[in-house]
């Protein structure tokens, strides 16, 4: 069985989101060490949500209910009373429908900005750190990985990579009523992520000329260089100079003492979580603050390209499919190995040359072939069941079931 807990970021305060995400690094290996029964876990915090996807053993009772209270546990240790609003504003699923949120979540059907291009990457960095970690598994591992294939279908086949989606193209769109030439604006980017490269073709694309980028980890020259900007290692100074202040970085808060108070307006904009600007900020006089919660707001909803959920609802099914085939397959290629290993050690006695073996082992696979494509077919069609009582009448091959792995997600989008 699957499980899927989620809170939506439409009902989740951002500053709970925002504590969350400080210490989410640590609680895939938590809950792994934790708990016997969490086989995997893999986390991924962004923006606007926290996600914990885990495996669980089975058999197990009230599966849902364990994974649910193992995660609010382990960010209640952290978060405190903030976990308590989580459970509040959780939302329960099971069965396939954690497999289709997170081919959703990753196509950007589920972020805030509807579509956005950022969102495949980090999801993909959530399961790299979680191998780092050493907390995934076999199970999340391939539902991981043909997320990443699901995305690539919807951006094929839906109208989203073209409307060049993203959290910071949508902050620009609302910075246009302060600014009237771009070319004319100083712009300093405090980060070198993922996000920093997406903003910086957000800003050249309306004309902006005059960008520089600050990183307290020392990357910035190497990034200016490669992007076509300037590099500052102060940044306060650079930031008295500059009139568009964005960050998008984990590594640095800045705070009132960063920024000085003078007779120029500027607008800071914060794409950070956790947090890279103090709100604080926002009081300083000439300053305005953009943060997530006020772009949130903003957030349009558009239609997407005509089959954006029909694509996914169409990977999501594929993907179960082959999944509730693959004990059925292994027992029809196990059955043909068989025969072909008997058959080969007679050929052998009697001095066959290689030819021949390489012709049986060719026939093999041919043979294995259609069975394997009839066995996905009648899976995804609910008939699995006289798949496999065919193969038992007609070759006498018993299909070996082990308990099915559960995968259980918990998020707060």
């Amino acid at each position: 069985m699957l499980f899927c807990l989620t809170a939506s970021h439409r009902n989740t305060e951002f500053d709970v989101l925002d504590r969350i995400s400080r210490v989410s690094e640590t609680t895939g290996a938590d809950l792994v060490a934790a708990h016997p029964f969490v086989r995997g876990a893999v986390v991924l915090s962004t923006c606007n949500r926290f996600e914990a996807y885990l495996e669980l053993d089975e058999p197990l009772a009230a599966p849902g209910a364990l994974a649910r209270e193992a995660v609010l546990d382990a960010l209640a240790r952290s978060i405190g009373t903030d976990a308590a609003l989580v459970r509040d504003s959780a939302e329960a699923f099971t069965g396939d429908a954690v497999v289709q949120h997170l081919f959703s979540v990753s196509s950007g059907l589920e972020s805030m900005v509807v579509g956005e291009e950022e969102i495949t990457g980090q999801v993909q960095r959530a399961l790299r750190d979680a191998r780092t970690a050493g907390t995934t598994s076999p199970a999340l591992e391939q539902a991981f990985q043909r997320a990443a294939h699901a995305t690539r279908e919807v951006r094929a086949k839906a109208d989203m990579g073209a409307a060049g989606r993203s959290l910071a193209r949508l902050a620009l769109d609302l910075a246009e009523s302060r600014i009237s030439d771009w070319s004319d604006v100083p712009v300093l980017l405090v980060g070198t992520g993922s996000y920093a490269a997406t903003t910086i073709a957000a800003l050249q694309a309306r004309g902006a000329t005059d960008v520089r980028v600050y990183s307290a980890t020392g990357r910035a020259q190497r990034f200016a260089a490669r992007y076509g900007v300037h590099a500052e290692s102060d940044l306060r100074e650079a930031i008295r100079a500059a009139r568009l202040v964005i960050t998008c970085t984990a590594r640095y808060v800045i705070t009132p003492e960063d920024v000085v108070d003078d007779s120029v307006r500027r607008l800071l904009v914060d794409l950070g979580l956790p947090r890279n600007i103090d709100p604080a900020v926002g009081d300083l006089d000439g300053v305005d603050l953009l943060d997530l919660e006020l772009i949130g707001r903003h957030a349009s909803l558009p239609e997407l390209g005509a089959g954006a959920h029909e694509v996914v609802g169409s990977a999501v099914a594929t993907f179960t499919a082959e999944r509730d085939a693959a004990p059925a397959i292994v027992a029809v290629r196990s059955h043909i190995q068989a025969a072909l290993a008997a058959e080969l050690g007679k050929l052998r006695d009697d001095g066959s040359d290689a030819r021949t073996e390489t012709a049986l082992r060719h026939l093999a696979g041919v043979l294995s072939h259609t069975p394997s494509v009839r066995a996905r077919e009648f899976a995804a069609a609910g008939r699995l069941d006289e798949f496999e009582a065919a193969l038992e009448m007609v070759f006498g091959v018993e299909v070996a079931r082990t308990p099915a792995a559960r995968l259980h997600g918990l998020s707060a989008c």
